[in-house]
């Protein structure tokens, strides 16, 4: 039996190489100036989501429906049923069907699969592995293209360098400052490992801001140091929030809950309650140099950020969150090959 073709999946930015990303990029900013047509008429993607999502299930629908696409989304709460992943699993419990056939039946249907997998909460050991949505892109036989794993959030950091490109210009040697933002129910920590990626191979030099206790996975920053080496940029972790944004060009607040206590909430909240005082405001920002402010969202007002800063003219939210439509219509595109 012949080989399966390579098929172009999106697990992480780090799929693409900096010549690919920097194609993409380009061709979302065309789109966003409307230069050029881009057509998925005839073609279908199936979105399917294991967690909620308001921004990339809105924006990746817009995406395919206006080049002319359609969407198949599904939900697993309501639309379908719990899916195995592990391989040679005696399937005697719960999951009536396996994700090798669901993957495989679905390629049937559409012409990729945009995928936003559960996360057990149980253990990030087990969790960072990403063994749902590897199971996906290892059946299917259509692009999966990966809509928030537990690692990696590749659609948001697309957007992410969009935005800070078109307002920084050339990023090598710019700084961002990433500042953890006390929420009661943190955000995952992908986001923020996509980004560090991202922008450290854009040059940048990249401070990240966090308490005791709330370290990044090991495995992600000893990828990133070596991405700052190799690039020229610089990464420092663990610092006060004053130290990490004075003199940033960009503060990005985020949420994020304490490894250190990841299958724990009773611990995680008595952690998070010894944790005051991590909000961004504008004797914050100011400490910048003209520093511009940056959230994925959802964003707990007056928590996490202030209405000052957020409603105030440097921030790039808005921006930030329509870039993710441009960015996955370019993606959509390449993928696809419109």
């Amino acid at each position: 039996m012949a080989d399966k073709p390579a098929i172009p999946h999106l697990l992480s930015l780090q799929d693409l190489s900096e010549q690919e990303v920097d194609d993409l990029l380009d061709l979302s900013v065309r789109i966003k100036r409307r230069a050029g047509a881009f057509q998925l008429a005839g073609r279908t993607v199936g979105l399917l989501f294991f967690r909620p999502s308001l921004r990339t299930r809105a924006s990746f629908e817009a995406a395919v429906h206006q080049l002319g696409g359609q969407t198949i989304h599904l939900t697993a709460s309501s639309d379908f049923w719990e899916l195995e992943s592990a391989e040679g699993a005696v399937m005697d419990g719960r999951a009536p069907e396996h994700v090798k056939d669901a993957a495989r039946v679905l390629s049937r249907y559409v012409s990729a699969l945009a995928i936003r997998p559960a996360l057990t909460g149980q253990s990030w050991a087990a969790d960072r592995r990403d063994a749902s949505i590897r199971a996906w892109a290892a059946f299917a036989l259509v692009p999966v293209i990966n809509m928030e794993s537990a690692l990696w959030h590749p659609l948001q950091a697309l957007a992410d360098i969009m935005t800070l490109r078109e307002t920084l210009g050339d990023l090598r040697g710019k700084t961002l400052s990433v500042v953890w933002t006390h929420s009661p129910q943190p955000a995952s920590h992908s986001v923020v490992h996509s980004l560090l990626l991202a922008s450290l191979r854009a040059g940048m030099r990249v401070r990240v801001a966090h308490p005791s206790g709330y370290e990044l996975d090991e495995q992600v920053l000893s990828e990133a140091r070596a991405v700052a080496d190799k690039k020229g940029g610089a990464l420092e972790t663990g610092l006060a929030a004053k130290e990490a944004v004075r003199g940033a060009h960009v503060v990005y607040a985020r949420s994020w809950s304490s490894l250190e206590d990841y299958a724990n909430p009773t611990l995680a909240a008595s952690r998070r309650a010894r944790t005051q005082g991590w909000t961004v405001d504008e004797n914050l920002l100011k400490l910048g140099s003209d520093a511009r402010l940056m959230h994925a969202g959802p964003v707990r007002r007056n928590l996490e950020v202030t209405d000052e800063v957020l409603d105030g003219p440097r921030s790039l939210v808005y921006e930030q969150a329509e870039n993710r439509l441009h960015s996955q219509k370019a993606l959509l595109a390449r993928l696809l090959r419109a």
